[in-house]
């Protein structure tokens, strides 16, 4: 007699884990509820790592994330700035200002990047990466 409780029982807190575990769920509940766009790379991320422990609860993770929208960025998020706006942190001699574009960075994305962080890591652009987004080299 105590067997289908304990099985009642068990199915219910699986499937009330199974609700929570989801990052998208967890960390952005007001985003639930929608039925598409852009997928949040951070969430798909963490929601991967459950991927990493066991198959299931990763699983789990992306089909309760989708399922409830979490995965998704709000309306009118996105996670990018447009070219043009970045132009203004480009000095006249081509050199990129961090202080600008850290002001940039956090008017548009609502975000702190620290630029002046030793441990970032700056690359070189060409003149051929900047075409491909409709920029002029200033330089």
């Amino acid at each position: 007699m105590r067997v289908p409780f304990r099985l009642i029982g068990g199915v219910l807190v699986a499937t009330l884990l199974t609700q929570v575990t989801a990052c998208g769920s967890i960390f952005y509940p007001d985003r639930r509820g929608q039925i598409d766009g852009k997928i949040d790379p951070a969430i798909a991320a963490l929601d991967a790592v459950g991927l990493l422990f066991y198959i299931i609860p990763g699983l789990i993770a992306f089909a309760v994330d989708f399922a409830t929208g979490a995965i998704y960025y709000a309306p009118g998020e996105t996670a990018q700035v447009a070219p043009e706006k970045l132009k203004e942190a480009i000095g006249a001699d081509g050199k990129v200002d961090n202080h600008k574009l850290q002001t940039i960075l956090e008017t548009e994305l609502g975000r702190s990047f620290p630029l002046d962080d030793p441990r970032l890591i700056q690359h070189k652009g060409s003149a051929q990466q900047l075409a491909m987004f409709g920029l002029q080299p200033a330089a």
